[in-house]
C-alpha cells in the first residue's frame, strides 16, 4: 500500500495531485532559495500572519500550505506525501484528494490564527500531511475492509514519530500538526462512503 514501484512517469499518471504538489513544494522552495526577484513579494503576500488574516487577507489561510522555510521541512513534507499520498489519491480520486488535503490544511491554518498570537507568522504543509494522517486514522478505526491491520500498526507508528518529531522541533506548529489531523478525521467520513480496497497498480 505504501510502497512505490512505479517510475517517474507511471507516478505521474497514477498520482497526478501528489506529483504536482510535491513539484510545487520543491520550486517554490527554490524561487525563495535563488532569491529570484518576484519571490521576496510573494512571501510577503503569501505566508501565514495572523495580522493580517485578521486584516481580512483570508488567502493566507490556504498559500502557506505551498510554502516552506527550511530545506529539510520542504524535503519532509514532500518525502511524506510521496509515500502516504499516493494510496489515498487512488481511492478517493483527484478531486476529493484535494478536498482532504486542502480542507486539512485550511483547518490547522484556522486553529493557528485562533490559538497564536497575532504577530505569528508560519509556513509549510505539515497541517494537511497530518490531514492524511487523520484520514488514515479514521479508516483504520472504523473501515478496517479498506486498512488492513499491518498497515494500520504501520500508520500508528509513522504517526507517533512524527508527533515526537514535531513535539521536540524548536519551532514548530503544534497547532497545524494536531488539527491538521483533527481535520483530516473530521473531512474522512464525508468523502469516504463508496470507498473499496485500493487495487495495486500493474506496471509493463
Amino acid at each position: 500500500m505504501f510502497v512505490r514501484m512505479e517510475n517517474a512517469h507511471a507516478f505521474f499518471r497514477f498520482y497526478p495531485v501528489v506529483t504536482i504538489l510535491v513539484v510545487l513544494h520543491i520550486v517554490i522552495w527554490f524561487m525563495f532559495f535563488l532569491r529570484i526577484p518576484i519571490a521576496e513579494p510573494l512571501w510577503e503576500k503569501m505566508i501565514g500572519f495572523n495580522a493580517a488574516i485578521k486584516k481580512g487577507e483570508y488567502w493566507r489561510f490556504v498559500t502557506p500550505l505551498i510554502l516552506h522555510v527550511r530545506f529539510e521541512h520542504m524535503v519532509i513534507n514532500s518525502i511524506s506525501l510521496i509515500l502516504f499520498g499516493p494510496a489515498l489519491e487512488n481511492m478517493l480520486g483527484k478531486g476529493k484528494f484535494l478536498i482532504l488535503y486542502i480542507g486539512s490544511g485550511i483547518f490547522a491554518n484556522v486553529a493557528t490564527f485562533f490559538l497564536l498570537p497575532a504577530m505569528y507568522s508560519h509556513a509549510g504543509a505539515s497541517g494537511s500531511i497530518f490531514g492524511l494522517f487523520g484520514m488514515y486514522g479514521y479508516l483504520a478505526t472504523f473501515r478496517r475492509d479498506i486498512i488492513e491491520a499491518q498497515h494500520a500498526r504501520l500508520l500508528f507508528a509513522v504517526l507517533c514519530v512524527s508527533l515526537f518529531i514535531a513535539f521536540t522541533a524548536p519551532d514548530a506548529n503544534m497547532a497545524a500538526h494536531l488539527f491538521g489531523f483533527l481535520g483530516g478525521g473530521i473531512i474522512a467520513p464525508f468523502i469516504s462512503s463508496h470507498l473499496h480496497r485500493q487495487r495495486p497498480f500493474l506496471i509493463r
